[in-house]
């Protein structure tokens, strides 16, 4: 128990309400898409290997958890759950492809090992754990071993329900650490065998020591490609397949994508809307003035986007609207109705009372329960008089299978938290309760003996209540918007219809090439799963029926241009870039012709559109910048490397134009090459060839993903 209390030190804050709920989300809105197949449902494959749906269902939620635990979080927004399922789903992949790498190699972890890395402590997903010492703060081998032999006697013990459930949660976050650090340990193993494999040698390590400390000061004269017109300059249609077909590897796609153009519709309120609401707020702010009790039913009665927190809070747990008139308003006196731009709401306050409370406070308590309320009043009485008549309580918390030790809470725990009745009880009885009194307070099913052992960071507080009216559009608004966009979309079944009419109609087309299925939202707006899937599943030309999507407040049309198989690129994508290309070649041919037999830099300067620039410190490790034509330009760096002092090179096929430098004077610098020294520098980079491995095998992996269809 004592580990328990020492890691629920570091969780979250209510003893109540202890414990992480399942995803409802997930179970509830993800398997009502699967519910209408039948059989097997798979979200992908990795080099054969299938993932069920329901398989990665079971990897978001156990990820999700740790996610919760580790941050204190409740619940997952929307944002970071996406940002879960795309997390889980890439270590899938990857720790797929690198355990097969690893078989092949004979390269496996085993339990022993395992053990080894625990017991030295140092990994840092250890330090990502509760079971740290709450001195040093270094992992702590000890509280997780006993903690593992509580978990391990939960079945034999008689502590209460909710420390069972916290129990079982933290032993699931054990299970996935442990399963973590074997992975990521094959994964370094195998990692670290590439790059052991990659050895620097002497010739190298002088090659590279030259590079980046051999400077030339160089002079030089060119002509941009900017002086030639492009319209001077013919391309086929043949030059630019060559060019293609020569360039091909280059434009690899390794997913298949889709261009589409779409409509999005974002429905705002009218002025109609805002003027009810300004009234709706008027006449609230109204009631607010002569409410004087129950103030939590008024404020639900209301609708405001701000919940009542009834007993005194900081002001940082208030808006900032609020927070920015609270010291011009006295107090039981209303301010409002007022207009906040920043979060599109009307606003009224009144301020009830203005005090000074602990920002922190340290407590312990005993629950109590028993099979009817009649024996659990009578223990907690019994147990609340023996503590008052001198009993050791944490002695007393013992015999129930509890700690009994005092634990330090922090008041932004619940000031911004939405409670119900129970915790806004069990809350102003921390506040209110004086040090070393105790008080047996019940609620619902379960009796708590408490006892306030400390409070400090004592801070000036308010209790306001709040209406906050955000500005929303009515059900008319949505109906004319919704009849009206229907009734467009009914008459522009084509992609072509609907680029043609939408401007008159007053929508605008927007387009999106290569649009992948794992972007998870169609034109970054929520809710779109089901155009998504409709994306994918359409044919060339088509137009997707109308979709209602975001926060309620969108509406959107697509329509399916082109579909862009796995592989190469179409020729007629990258056409525009590979003439591009083909246009500066030919200048630079042009060019270079020009200043064949040119010995000095002057002949260049004489020529059309020249430019001229002096560039010092050039060395062959970073390509020179030339700021009269606004490029970086390497070959010009390799050129000044290899240059004599004096001499007028050959004329240099630039980024920006063709170029002929005179390197005017070199130096080797003051570093004295020290082998050993540029040859560990080398080797030092070898990890990250080897984490490039990965990615290689990736992009040389048969892996399709699939999760569109499902999530």
């Amino acid at each position: 128990m004592a580990t328990l209390q020492s890691i629920r030190s570091k969780g979250p804050l209510l003893v109540i309400v202890i414990g992480l709920a399942l995803f409802a989300f997930i179970a509830g809105d993800a398997w009502k898409v699967l519910q209408p197949h039948q059989g097997r449902q798979d979200v992908g494959e990795v080099n054969g290997e299938k993932l069920s749906a329901q398989e990665y269902q079971q990897l978001v939620d156990e990820f999700s958890e740790v996610i919760k635990l580790t941050n204190g979080l409740n619940s997952l927004t929307e944002d970071q759950l996406t940002n879960v399922k795309d997390q889980v789903w890439n270590t899938y992949v990857t720790n797929q492809l690198i355990a097969s790498e690893a078989e092949k190699l004979g390269l496996k972890v085993t339990d022993k090992e395992l053990q080894a890395i625990i017991d030295e402590g140092t990994n840092p997903l250890l330090m990502q754990t509760p079971f740290r010492n709450p001195q040093t703060g270094a992992f702590d081998k000890d509280m997780l071993k006993k903690f593992l032999v509580e978990y391990a006697n939960l079945g034999s013990s008689q502590m209460p329900a909710q420390y069972v459930e916290y129990y079982q949660t933290m032993g699931n976050f054990w299970k996935f650490v442990e399963k973590t650090l074997k992975a990521s340990t094959l994964a370094s193993k195998y990692q670290n065998l590439i790059a052991k494999s990659l050895i620097s040698n002497p010739v190298a390590a002088e090659d590279a020591f030259k590079s980046r400390t051999a400077q030339s000061d160089i002079l030089l004269a060119g002509v941009p490609y900017a002086s030639i017109s492009d319209s001077t300059i013919t391309v086929s249609d043949s030059e630019i397949k060559d060019l293609y077909n020569e360039r091909k590897e280059a434009y690899k796609q390794p997913v298949e994508t889709r261009d589409i153009q779409f409509i999005d519709v974002h429905v705002l309120p009218s002025d109609a809307d805002r003027a009810a609401v300004l009234k709706e707020a008027t006449e609230y702010s109204n009631q607010l003035d002569k409410t004087t009790g129950d103030y939590a039913a008024f404020i639900r009665s209301t609708g405001s986007a701000v919940n009542y927190a009834d007993f005194a809070i900081n002001k940082t747990a208030l808006p900032q609207d609020v927070v920015a008139r609270l010291d011009s308003t006295s107090l039981n006196e209303v301010y409002g109705p007022y207009y906040n731009s920043s979060d599109d709401s009307y606003n009224a306050f009144k301020i009830l009372a203005k005090t000074t409370a602990p920002d922190s406070i340290q407590f312990r308590q005993i629950q109590v329960v028993a099979d009817t309320e009649a024996k659990r009043t009578a223990l907690a009485d019994s147990i609340f008089d023996a503590i008052k008549g001198g009993a050791d309580f944490a002695e007393i918390a013992k015999a129930y299978g509890q700690t009994g030790e005092s634990t330090w809470v922090n008041a932004m725990s619940w000031e911004s938290a939405a409670l119900d009745a129970d915790n806004t009880t069990y809350i102003k009885t921390l506040i209110n309760q004086p040090v070393n009194e105790l008080k047996n307070l019940q609620l619902g099913q379960v009796n708590l003996i408490i006892q306030v052992t400390g409070k400090k960071a004592m801070k000036p507080k308010y209790q306001v209540a709040v209406i906050k009216l955000p500005v929303e559009f009515s059900k008319e608004t949505y109906s004319d918007a919704y009849n009206k966009f229907s009734q467009f979309v009914a008459q522009n079944t084509t992609v072509e219809d609907m680029k043609k009419n939408a401007e008159e109609a007053g929508y605008t087309v927007i387009p999106r090439s290569d649009f992948r299925s794992d972007e998870h939202y169609v034109g970054g707006v929520r809710s779109t799963q089901e155009a998504l899937r409709w994306i994918f599943d359409a044919k060339e030309g088509e137009v997707s029926p109308l979709y209602e999507c975001g926060e309620n407040d969108h509406m959107m049309v697509v329509g399916l241009e082109r579909v862009n198989k796995k592989g190469y690129v179409n020729i007629n994508k990258v056409a525009n870039t590979l003439k591009a290309e083909i246009i500066r070649d030919k200048k630079a041919a042009q060019l270079m012709s020009q200043m064949q037999g040119f010995n000095s830099l002057d002949q260049v300067k004489g020529m059309s559109n020249a430019v001229s620039d002096s560039v010092k410190h050039v060395t062959f490790s970073a390509p020179a910048y030339i700021s009269v034509t606004h490029a970086s330009e390497p070959a010009i760096s390799a050129y000044a490397s290899k240059a004599e002092t004096g001499k007028v090179s050959a004329p240099i096929k630039g980024n920006a134009g063709v170029y002929m430098i005179q390197a005017y004077a070199k130096d080797n610098g003051t570093e004295e090459f020290d082998a050993k020294k540029e040859e560990a520098s080398l080797s030092s980079m070898a990890p990250n060839y080897a984490n490039q491995c990965i990615y290689e095998l990736r992009e040389k992996a048969k892996v399709t993903d699939q999760r569109y269809l499902y999530f």
